[in-house]
């Protein structure tokens, strides 16, 4: 993508690699790239040649160069007086690292003369960097090259080592080069040399002089100048003046102060470094300075003495000077002593210390720390010497002299250094003279041991010191009566003890003891007394401070405040680095909370006493922030709130909130004065206070303090006024440290008492609606070019200055505004903040489009990447299209993205936040992804788009970070492998089919992808590097992707290949095994509290998704080998187990949950290969026993899935309670926990009632673990309580004897709870999952005669009876529920079902225990008989196959009641009597019905509407497209089904009816035979008609219902028979023989009792004297007619073969014997039942 040409590495990226901060990590990566670049660093400026017409002649005969860069190249070439090969480098540099436009308009901007200009000024500034840079890459080798902690420090000392003979010598050449140049002009560099243009190459110029002397400084701090070499610098820096002559001074402006400043600093460091004064002092100390190197070189000396004899005139001369005199003085040159004497006044003269301190001062602002610290040892060397050479007095004001030393010991290892020297030699004697000074003159003293503090060693040596003091000095101007006098007057002697402060008694003193001795020294009109006793400075400073509180109110509080700030000053150093000591100084702590509170009120408060004291605690805070705040509390200083906060409104309004002392020292003093040093303490000390974590009471009284920043600092700082240049970006950070550390608090940390109230929530909030949040767009919006600018203003390239701290601000932006997006919470309505951040501006003048130009920036890799991080933020959760914010530089961005990305040296961390910006925004951002995937359609393509990848394709890198080939370079990081594979996964995902279309075509893109799959992976334990395995679960779940959507047959040949590979080389197998190491690893470390591993989790999921879609894939995936599949369902089954048996680990508990969702669908997809079904359910057992113990409600969908599992497994085969070595164990943990988790939802169940929290709707299932997690103790139909029930209903069915149930209903009596919810639920018709569960165990339950006896006796009958009413007695608009009018399938859980597995209930228990349970039965019948009479006349109105289950089960309910007529005549005889008239309203329904298919099937599509003809539909317009034959063909076969479903229920409807008719018809042997029959017992329940079924009500059943019901019978024995294949009316058309023969069974089973109850009808008929001879001689001629009719058909139908009837186990009809033979059956081989009847036919007949 670069331009054309041969790349050549350019400097800037030379010092990248050299920092570190390149993608080149490794020491011998980085000695490589010294060694290439060697001669480049040796030869620094001289590297960059002037124009040559050889060079100009080579580049025009390079045919590989584009013609149009070589042209422009050539432009740049006299523009910048550079060679013209070098020229084409610098722009093809240019174009691939700061070209901000896209590289296909290159050629159009070199074709516009004015857009060619700006190009070309722009070009020249990136050259005059790289000069820059070269030089910063010597400087930076300089500065590390002898540091052992350095990672590259070998690198570098080679390289210096090959650079040390010559640098010195090519450098200096330059820099008389540089001084000499004149300044180009238009005549000879053409147009664009403007005067603009000249200065900025002064500028550059200037930088160059100033960088190049401070590579010659720090050369010579490691390798010794000559004396030769130090004359001539001497003589270049005269004849320059120290940087103030230059050549073009003419040029010189005030902003140029600065550099020439700096020049002139190096250059004295230079000559004072040249004439090494360490090496003097020590020579001097040993009495062998004739070993110094100048003391030999006599001419030398001569020539320095004449040519420092005409320096003075310049401040920067004075150190020389003084340097030079040392020297001489120390070489004890007579004949130089006047030189000597001049030298020195001079220098004096001249303030060399003040000069001295301003040059450190100024080298340590913003500049190379390095270079600063270096400046410092070679003053301090300077400074020890002359202080142990001269006399004191004779140095200038004293003042002056601590003012240097105090900088000189902010260099490392100083102070140690200081406090191992003689304390009479150096430094130390002004150390010792200010002693002598002490407490009468106590700053000097304090500024020289605060400076003399550098760690815990020192910081103890300083508090030593001042707590032995030994001398105390006080002013005298009379002298007192009590003190005695030496003869000469020059020795005090006290007679009397005094105290030395005027303070009160009980506060802290110092008493000077009676007999104390002291010298007294001549002090102006009056003396000083150094009196020589033993006291602790520290009591002197707290007395000092005491003082001050008395006197805070008076005149003398300046003057008192000047002596309190060092000691505060001091106090805060030593215990900021050794805390040690704080206890010691409690004293004077303890005083700081009311010098604040008292200095806050003066009338001018001091704040800078004010600040330090806030410093001070700060450094307090930091350890025990709780004390700190309870005692800041009671002096008003910080904002409080004087009401209780009750809300975010009530706190960002400020109500009821003050400002404190602070907030008005802040309006009425600081801003005014433009100083703002309380402010910037302020701001630490809230930052500390945020940080101590706090509990919620403190928490709360920090609110507000941080409401008030957010209100009154953050929006209006950036108008405050500022005297000083830097402070408003220093406070600036500030504010943004402090939310930035709020909003990174741990919620844990954050407010216990309202979670609304917390510190973090009220900054999200406010920086979201209010203003504060434009101040941080503001800052977020100051762009890259302003950035630029104030770096380029910076006289070095050092970590610190106004350009670091901007920088530092926005990335404080960036994160606050990122973090507040995420925290903020889900809201319809857009935040002012969020509007602010994605509105459209014109011309691409908008915040988007600034936040993507970050990525020009070059000076700090975090600043682009925690931009991207924002986009990225933005384009998941804003509004907008990222796209349409770029405007016309979106492409421009475009390639600056992939330029980066692209580089083989850039930041990691940069590429990698690229990768995830652009996979977000395959699917929140299509435009800008389109963008970047820059597809292009091919030219040949023929008829369907065929498309290829463009130039600047994003796609292209990502197949480069693929490629198996390039795994492990240095370029390819596996976190760059591992987001290129997360954005592939997402193209996967999102289906961009063009995309994928694309790169399945490319070459080795498969074996590429998944080349990952087949390498050996490290143990768990050895794993470093998540991102390896995190690859691995990209790549599998793009497998699952591709294999998921493409048709199987579709799938690219090389996939195929990779999968039939993944197979041979046993890679399943491979997986499987690490998977469950995985999970091993997690059970160990989770054991030892180790945190869990997210990498960990994202490759089992993977590994799950694959497994999932092996189950339908097995073919593609190559998994037809069942031991394979058994192995791979074991291993899931082993890690389950080892996750869920970890105690109390949440998180192996969350994964182990995952596990069993994949175990469960594997058992339920495999079951066919599982032999041994014990191997699953042991394990299976073992985990439900151990999630049984566990409370965690997050483990409820785990147990769950587990019992589903289970009973997954007990379906697989059909077992006996013997099989299953664990059967009792489980069948416990089971009941248990239907008892427990009963008991709960009866608990929820019933407070859902009493708070009115009912009927919640049902949560969507997910086979994800990490969903919300449900209500705990909700009904559901795969919940805890429904499946335990199910589960042991299946444990229950296979305890064939029922005797565990005895023995575990001891054990656990789990029925009454079980009972009890039931009965609730039922009442409050709610938990139809758990009533529909229970009663199917009841039903388990009642098929023994134990378990109905268990079932019956535990109160089955109150606890179902009444409640059940609740089930349907109203709608919800209060009318009666229409019987069976639900659509849903019958399957279906519905509060109806749950009525008919009641009455099936009721059946069951009635067979089971009869008369031990007749009275219950009875008094369940008697409850329900308005619904039971309903449901027996709803075969007329609703045919739904939901009423006639419905009329199934309640027939078969009536049928073993039916057992009892008798009973049930005495206690219901009303009842009774209805249900036998409903009964045979209900038979001739059923045999209309059946008779009159085309009328039922029309009843079906009319009344419910399952399947509707067009006939009855309403006219609609017609279709675009008619019906096929086809689909008419299926709507067939679908109404043909639906209406068989029906006729195959109201056949079983018809058989019952009739079997339970039979019981209220005399017996037909009783009838017959017995002639004392009491025939009032018996009703007539058919009227004496012979007329066909009638579908209306008003019509009576007949005689002619019966006849009409045998005849369906044999018409639909004769259309079975019919048929090729059978047709059932179940389910279409029957699979095998028996099914046929249940079917005819069924028929005959209704045949026979039709005939029955027709006969006994016709016998009492003929019995009855009521009924007229008339009436009975029609009745035996009709009946004759009949059956004689139906007896021939059946003959007909015997000879083909004749089923018997139904057992009566079946059918519950009473047991007939069979007849399977199916030959012709002769008259004596005849059903009894037919016998009778012909002779019955004979007997009416005679």
């Amino acid at each position: 993508m670069a331009a054309a040409g041969l790349y050549v590495r350019s400097s800037r990226e030379l010092w990248t690699i050299l920092l570190g901060r390149s993608a080149l990590r490794e020491a011998s990566q980085i000695e490589i790239e010294l060694d290439r670049h060697c001669e480049r660093l040796l030869a620094g400026l001289a590297y960059y040649k002037p124009p040559s017409v050889t060079s100009a002649e080579k580049l025009k005969a390079d045919k590989e160069a584009v013609v149009s860069l070589k042209e422009f190249g050539l432009r740049i070439s006299k523009f910048l007086s550079l060679d013209e090969q070098q020229s084409v480098q610098i722009l093809q540099s240019y174009l691939q690292e700061d070209y901000r436009g896209t590289q296909g308009s290159i050629k159009a901007v070199l074709q516009d003369e004015r857009q060619s200009q700006a190009l070309q000024l722009k070009i020249a500034e990136y050259y005059y960097e790289e000069r820059l840079y070269t030089l910063r890459c010597v400087l930076y080798l300089l500065t590390y090259f002898q540091d052992e902690r350095h990672p590259y420090r070998v690198g570098y000392s080679k390289c210096v080592d090959k650079l040390e003979k010559e640098l010195v010598v090519n450098y200096r050449k330059q820099l008389e080069e540089l001084f000499s140049t004149e300044a180009p002009t238009w005549e000879t560099h053409g147009n664009l040399m403007t005067e603009r243009q000249v200065s900025r190459w002064f500028v550059q110029c200037l930088k160059e002089q100033a960088l190049i002397l401070e590579i010659i400084f720090l050369y010579y701090a490691y390798f010794e100048m000559g004396p030769e070499d130090l004359l001539g610098f001497a003589r270049i820096f005269k004849e320059q003046g120290f940087g103030t002559r230059q050549t073009n001074r003419h040029l010189v402006d005030e902003s140029m102060d600065g550099l020439i400043n700096r020049i002139g600093y190096f250059s004295t460091l230079t000559l004072v470094e040249g004439m090494d004064i360490d090496f003097l002092h020590k020579c001097a100390l040993e009495e062998r300075v004739e070993q110094h190197q100048f003391a030999n070189a006599r001419e030398v000396c001569q020539e320095m003495d004449k040519l420092l004899l005409t320096f003075g005139d310049v401040p920067h001369h004075s150190p020389v000077l003084l340097s030079w005199a040392l020297l001489r003085h120390t070489l004890n040159v007579d004949e130089a002593a006047h030189v000597i004497r001049r030298l020195g006044s001079t220098a004096i003269q001249q303030n060399v210390f003040q000069c001295m301190t301003q040059m450190l001062k100024t080298l340590g602002s913003g500049g190379n720390n390095c270079t600063a610290s270096t400046a410092r040892m070679c003053i301090y060397g300077l400074l020890s010497f002359v202080l142990t050479s001269f006399e004191e007095e004779t140095l200038g004001d004293q003042q002056h002299l601590i003012d240097v030393a105090c900088e000189v010991f902010t260099a490392p290892n100083l102070a140690e250094l200081f406090w191992e020297t003689e304390p009479t030699a150096g430094i130390a004697i002004l150390l010792d003279n200010n002693c002598g000074n002490f407490p009468q003159s106590m700053a000097p003293l304090l500024q020289l041991l605060c400076a003399l503090i550098s760690d815990k060693c020192t910081a103890k040596k300083v508090y030593s010191f001042l707590d032995k003091m030994t001398c105390y000095t006080e002013p005298y101007k009379h002298k007192p009566h009590d003190v005695l006098s030496h003869e000469d007057g020059t020795r005090w002697r006290r007679q009397t003890p005094k105290m030395l402060y005027p303070l009160g008694s009980g506060q802290a003193n110092i008493r000077m003891p009676q007999g104390t001795c002291g010298l007294v020294l001549p002090a102006g009109q009056g003396s000083l007394v150094r009196w020589d006793f033993s006291y602790s400075s520290w009591t002197v400073f707290t007395c000092e401070i005491e003082m001050l509180l008395h006197v805070v109110s008076t005149a003398d509080v300046v003057l008192h405040c000047r002596k309190v700030k060092p000691i505060i000053d001091l106090v805060h150093k030593i215990m900021s680095t050794d805390w040690s000591v704080t206890d010691c100084l409690l004293p004077i702590t303890s005083r700081l909370y009311m010098l604040i509170q008292r200095l806050s009120s003066v009338l001018n408060p001091p704040t800078d006493v004010i600040a330090s004291c806030v410093n001070t605690l700060t450094v307090l805070a930091a350890r025990t922030p709780a004390k700190v705040w309870a005692d800041l509390q009671h002096t008003g200083f910080l904002p409080y709130s004087v009401t209780h906060v009750t809300g975010i409104a009530q706190s960002l309004r400020a109500e009821g909130m003050q400002a404190g002392s602070y907030g008005n020292l802040l309006l009425g003093v600081e801003r005014p004065q433009g100083e703002y040093s309380v402010t910037m303490a302020f701001l630490r000390l809230l930052t500390t206070l945020v940080k101590g974590q706090l509990g919620s009471t403190q928490s709360r009284g920090l609110l507000p303090c941080v409401v008030f920043v957010l209100k009154e600092l953050l929006p209006t700082y950036l108008k405050w006024r500022y005297d000083i240049y830097g402070i408003r970006e220093d406070i600036g950070c500030l504010i943004f440290e402090l939310i930035y550390t709020i909003l990174h608090m741990n919620p844990v940390e954050e407010s216990q008492g309202s979670n609304s109230l917390s510190l973090q929530n009220l900054c999200t909030h406010c920086l979201a609606n209010t203003e504060a949040g434009q101040t941080i767009i503001n800052i977020m919006a100051v762009g890259v070019d302003t950035i630029d600018a104030v770096m380029a203003t910076q006289p070095s390239s050092g970590s610190e200055g106004s350009g670091q701290t901007l920088i530092q601000t926005i990335k404080l932006a960036f994160s606050i505004t990122n973090n507040v997006i995420k925290l903020k919470p889900s809201a319809d309505v857009v935040s002012p903040l969020e509007q602010a951040l994605t509105q459209h501006g014109t011309h691409g003048n908008n915040l988007i489009a600034v936040l993507a130009k970050y990525i020009y920036h070059r000076h700090d890799a975090a600043l682009p990447r925690l931009a991207i991080q924002l986009l990225k933020r933005l384009a998941m959760v804003a509004p907008m299209s990222v796209y349409a914010c770029l405007g016309s530089d979106a492409a421009a961005i475009r390639d600056a993205f992939l330029n980066r990305l692209q580089s083989k040296t850039e930041d990691m961390r940069i590429k990698v936040m690229i990768l995830e910006f652009l996979t977000v925004a395959v699917e929140t951002q299509p435009g800008l992804i389109e963008l970047f995937l820059n597809l292009e359609v091919k030219d040949d393509a023929v008829g369907s788009k065929e498309f290829i990848l463009g130039e600047w394709s994003c796609l292209q890198v990502v197949l480069e970070f693929i490629d198996s080939t390039q795994q492990g370079k240095y370029w390819c990081h596996p976190l760059i492998h591992r987001a290129a594979i997360a954005f592939l996964h997402a193209l996967w995902q999102d289906r961009r089919d063009s995309a994928m279309t694309v790169l399945r075509a490319k070459d080795r893109f498969w074996e590429n992808l998944t080349s990952v799959l087949f390498g050996e992976l490290p143990a768990p334990s050895n794993i470093t590097e998540k991102s390896i395995l995190e690859t691995c679960a990209f790549t599998l779940k793009i497998i699952c992707l591709e294999i998921y959507y493409v048709v199987r047959g579709s799938l690219d040949q090389s996939l195929k290949q990779t999968l039939k590979m993944f197979f041979d080389k046993k890679r399943y197998e491979y997986w499987s095994e690490y998977i469950k190491s995985l999970v091993l690893h997690m059970m160990e470390t989770e054991t030892e509290g180790a945190a869990t591993r997210l990498d960990f989790h994202m490759v089992i999921s993977a590994w799950r998704m694959v497994l999932v879609l092996a189950t339908s894939y097995v073919e593609v995936m190559h998994l037809g080998d069942c031991s394979l599949r058994l192995q791979l369902l074991h291993d899931v089954l082993e890690g389950t187990k080892v996750l869920l048996l970890v105690p109390s680990s949440a998180s192996c508990l969350r994964m182990g949950s995952m596990l069993a969702t994949l175990l469960l669908i594997l058992l339920k997809q495999w079951k066919s290969i599982i032999v041994q079904v014990s191997k699953i359910l042991d394990p299976l057992d073992q985990i439900l026993e151990r999630l049984s113990q566990s409370n965690q409600y997050f483990m409820e969908k785990t147990k769950a899935k587990i019992f589903s599992a289970i009973l997954t497994t007990l379906q697989i085969k059909r077992l006996k309670a013997s099989d299953i070595s664990q059967y009792s164990q489980m069948l416990l943990t089971v009941c248990e926990t239907i008892h427990n988790e009963a008991i709960v939802l009866f608990d929820h169940t019933r407070h859902a009632q009493t708070t009115g929290d009912a009927g919640l709707p049902d949560d969507k299932d997910s086979m994800e673990t990490d969903c919300p997690p449900r209500l705990q103790h909700k009904d559901q139909k795969d919940g805890v309580s429904v499946l335990a029930l199910h589960l042991a209903k299946e444990l229950y069915e296979m305890d064939e004897s029922g005797n565990h149930l005895f023995l575990i209903t001891r054990k656990v009596p789990f029925l009454p709870a079980m009972l009890s919810t039931l009965e609730l639920s039922l009442r409050v018709k709610q938990n139809l999952h758990f009533a529909e569960a229970s009663l199917h165990l009841l039903l388990v339950l009642s098929r023994t005669q134990q378990g109905a006896t268990m079932v019956a006796g535990a109160g089955v009958l109150p606890s179902i009876c009444l409640p059940l009413l609740s089930v349907y007695q109203l709608s919800t608009n209060g009318t009666t529920q229409t019987l069976g009018s639900s659509r849903k399938s019958l399957d279906a859980p519905s509060w109806p079902g749950v009525y008919r597995l009641t009455m099936s209930l009721m059946e069951r228990l009635l067979k089971s225990l009869r008369y031990n349970f007749l009275s219950e039965a009875l008094d369940f019948v008697g409850v329900h008989q308005e619904r039971i009479l309903q449901c027996l006349d709803a075969v007329r109105k609703v045919q739904s196959l939901a009423c006639l289950d419905e009329v199934d089960h309640t027939v078969g309910f009536i049928l073993q009641l039916s057992n009892f007529i008798k009973e049930w005549r005495f206690h219901l005889p009303q009842l009774l009597g209805d249900v036998q008239v409903n009964l045979c309203y209900l038979c001739q329904t059923c045999t209309f019905l059946l008779h009159s298919p085309k009328v039922l099937q029309h009843y079906l599509q009319v009344k419910n509407g399952e399947t509707i003809p067009s006939t009855i539909l309403p006219r609609q317009p017609k279709p675009t497209q008619t019906p096929t034959k086809q689909q008419n063909t299926e709507k067939e076969e679908m109404e043909q089904r639906a209406l068989l479903k029906v006729q195959s229920s109201l056949l079983r409807i018809l058989s019952k009816t009739l079997a339970a008719v039979r019981h209220f018809t005399p017996d037909l042997s009783q009838i017959l035979l017995d002639q004392s029959l009491d025939l009032a017992e018996y009703d007539m329940l058919f009227v004496l008609s012979f007329t066909t079924p009638a579908f209306d009500s008003d019509v009576a059943p007949s005689f002619g219902t019966l006849l009409a019901t045998v005849n369906v019978v044999l018409n639909m024995q004769g259309e079975i028979d019919k048929k090729k294949e059978p047709v059932s009316l179940n389910v279409g058309p029957l699979t095998s023989t028996e099914e046929a023969k249940s079917l005819k069974s069924l028929l005959m089973f209704t045949m026979e009792n039709c005939f029955y109850v027709l006969i006994s009808q016709a016998v009492r008929y003929l019995k009855d004297p009521s009924v007229h001879s008339r009436d009975k001689q029609r009745m035996k001629q009709e009946l004759s007619s009949e059956l004689s009719t139906v007896l021939s058909s059946i003959s007909r139908y015997s000879r083909r073969g004749t089923p018997c009837s139904p057992a009566a186990s079946l059918l519950l009809s009473p047991p007939s014997k069979s007849t399977g033979s199916v030959s012709k059956l002769s008259p004596e081989n005849q059903e009894p039942l037919i016998q009778l009847v012909q002779a019955f036919v004979r007997q009416i007949q005679r």
